[in-house]
Formats: structure tokens, sequence, C-alpha cells
């Protein structure tokens, strides 16, 4: 086993979540989760398929959700998918529509979707459109969705799940203007919003990931060379937090209350 593989298995133990204990949180639940087509996303959707469930699933790639439908939907798991980026406000609209027909209430909103860039400032002069396409996924999509499906959380004593990054809880760092702003944009509105949804039977958590090795980070060659999570890891500690229902876990290395333990 080489260098790498070793500190990736010191950084992050690899750890079962307890399927009895997932059972119970779930069991004829209903389950948003958005960027399902790939990474995380795609990987929380098929260990939730093993339950009795209800999947509503979205992301761009609609081969990918087509396929995932039909090799994982059984009589006791049910899954509805919808095809949108939600970085259009349109499409945006048209999966918030789709969600609100769900009247019956919603359990968990799973919110994954996000879009990573690492581009210097001065090589961004002219690419305004980069942090307007971050804050679109990473911040305004879950924001207006959240704002129509909160009563059908309240309804169901729902669950929110933020899937963000580590970067959020880290001092600012060169070339990730774009990204860390959208994301810790969203962590604040989302941290204010805790206390009033509690209130009335909300529960929220946020999971601060490390690197993880999903499609995302393809571009940025320097992470090949890297410790890395496996989307297996991200999304059993995901279904972890659905029955611990923790405020927020981090890696165990980040001196951070609330840490992965």
């Amino acid at each position: 086993m080489n260098g790498l593989h070793l500190l990736e298995r010191l950084l992050y133990p690899n750890r079962m979540s307890d399927s009895n204990k997932v059972l119970k949180a779930t069991r004829e639940r209903v389950i948003v989760i958005t960027g399902a087509t790939s990474g995380i996303g795609n990987q929380l959707a098929f260990e939730l398929s093993d339950y009795p469930v209800t999947l509503i699933l979205t992301g761009r790639n609609a081969e990918e959700l087509l396929s995932f439908k039909a090799k994982n939907e059984c009589e006791d798991t049910r899954i509805h998918i919808h095809v949108a980026d939600l970085r259009d406000p349109e499409q945006l609209e048209g999966f918030i529509r789709f969600l609100s027909e769900f009247t019956d209430g919603i359990d968990y909103f799973i919110n994954n979707a996000g879009l990573s860039i690492h581009r210097p400032v001065l090589s961004s002069l002219d690419r305004a459109h980069d942090f307007e396409r971050t804050m679109a996924i990473n911040y305004f999509a879950p924001v207006k969705i959240l704002l129509r499906i909160i009563p059908l959380l309240i309804k169901r004593q729902g669950h929110i799940i933020n899937v963000s990054t580590i970067n959020v809880l880290l001092s600012p760092m060169k070339h990730w203007a774009a990204y860390q702003a959208s994301k810790a944009a969203f962590d604040t509105w989302l941290r204010s919003a805790t206390p009033e949804l509690k209130e009335q039977g909300v529960s929220v958590s946020t999971i601060y990931l490390s690197l993880v090795r999903t499609p995302m980070i393809k571009p940025t060659k320097a992470y090949a060379k890297m410790p890395a999570m496996s989307t297996e890891q991200a999304a059993r500690e995901i279904l972890r937090l659905m029955y611990t229902r923790k405020r927020l876990v981090t890696p165990w290395w980040l001196f951070w209350k609330g840490g992965i333990r």
C-alpha cells in the first residue's frame, strides 16, 4: 500500500453506518437529493435505494437519472426523477413546482448539488459569470427551494442536511474566492434560519467535508495526488446524520466542535 493510501486511511477512517438505525430513520420517508447524477449524491441515492423509501432525485444528466431509476426502483423503493440545471431560473422553478406536488410533506432535504471553481481573481476579470454561476447553485438554488418547501418539511417534522465543505470553516484562500464565498453564503443563511426552523420541529445538520474523489475535483490536477475520501465514505457519513441528527459534522482532525467521532 502506497503512502497516499495509508494517509487516506488515517485521515478518513472507513466507518460503517448502522443499517438498522438507517431503516428506522428512513422507512416510508420522502427524501430529496439534489446533484444526484454523480459523486456523493448518486452514491447516497444508491445506498438509500436498499430501503423502503421515496427518493426524489434531481440532476442535469437525464440519461443517468433514467438509468438509476430503471436499475434501482422496486416495490418498496419509489424513485421520482426531475432533470434540471438548478443554476437556470426556469429549470429551478420547474423543480420547485415538482416538489410542491408532494403535498403530504417531505422528510429529508439533502442539499448536495454544487459547483467548484479554482481560479485566480486576476484570471476572472472578464469572467463575472464564474461568480454568478457559483452563487446560483451554491446559494440561491437551495435558498429558493427551502423557502418553498419549508411548510412541507414542517408538516413531517423534517430534516435538512447541507453537504458543505471545510473551506467554509477555514480562512479564505487564494484562487477560491468564487467557491468559498458562495458556500459560506448558504452556510450563514442556514445557520441564521436554524433557530426558527427548530422552533417548528425541523432539524438542521451540516456536514463539512474535506476533499472527496468526485468528478467535480478532476479539473484541479493537484488533487490527484492529495488524500481524499471516497464517495462511499461520504455517503455513509450522511446516512449516519439521518439518524443521529447532529447539528454539524467535520473531519476528526479539524479542531472544531462537533467533528466526526
